[in-house]
């Protein structure tokens, strides 16, 4: 992993209903050599086995589906396995079959909750289109622990309830537009521009 202190050195992304074009979306704005992991949430089905192979004909990254004890490694996307939860703790990601959060296992607060925890001021979280309130709360602690948070623009979502939410939940949340999510993640991956504004991405 990055060293502490050169920037940010995780990304959480969640994503649910319509998930699927704002994830390939997403990765296809992320530049060659970008060097920060990716952790992907999608709400999916537990015979849904071709999410990565999607994502990957979009990406220049690496995508890949997390194991159980897995290394996190620095400029992998990293998918969340049907129907296991995904954490991260100490530099590796642990899969959980704890019960479902809010219907859905793999859950994205559970995701967002164990990336606060362990990067705090250097997380990313990202919230995408979807149809409940997942993500929200795990946005907030996010947030609260001094990371970053990113919400699609509702407006521009497939399905508005997610990113509403995420909004409740962390008003400051920078607002983008889908095609502009991922240039800003790239421009802000060493905290270049901490704020969002118009010309950031």
């Amino acid at each position: 992993m990055a060293d502490v202190g050169h920037g940010y050195r995780m990304v959480a992304v969640g994503a649910s209903a319509g998930g699927l074009a704002a994830l390939r979306a997403l990765v296809a704005g992320l530049p060659p050599g970008f060097d920060l992991p990716v952790a992907v949430v999608q709400h999916r089905s537990r015979d849904s086995y071709l999410l990565c192979e999607l994502l990957q004909e979009c990406s220049s990254l690496p995508v890949h589906e997390v194991n159980d004890k897995e290394e996190v490694r620095d400029g992998y996307v990293y998918i969340a396995p049907p129907d296991y939860h995904m954490l991260v703790d100490d530099g590796y990601f642990s899969l959980s079959v704890d019960e479902p959060v809010r219907y859905s296992r793999p859950s994205i607060d559970v995701t967002f909750q164990s990336v606060a925890e362990t990067y705090g001021p250097d997380a990313i979280g990202v919230v995408l289109t979807g149809a409940n309130a997942d993500g929200a709360a795990g946005l907030r602690c996010i947030r609260e622990a001094g990371g970053a948070a990113v919400v699609q623009d509702p407006e521009t979502a497939e399905v508005r309830v997610m990113p509403q939410a995420a909004l409740k939940a962390v008003p400051d949340a920078c607002v983008l537009e889908m095609a502009r999510i991922g240039p800003y993640l790239a421009a802000i991956r060493g905290r270049r521009l901490p704020r969002c504004s118009a010309g950031d991405a």
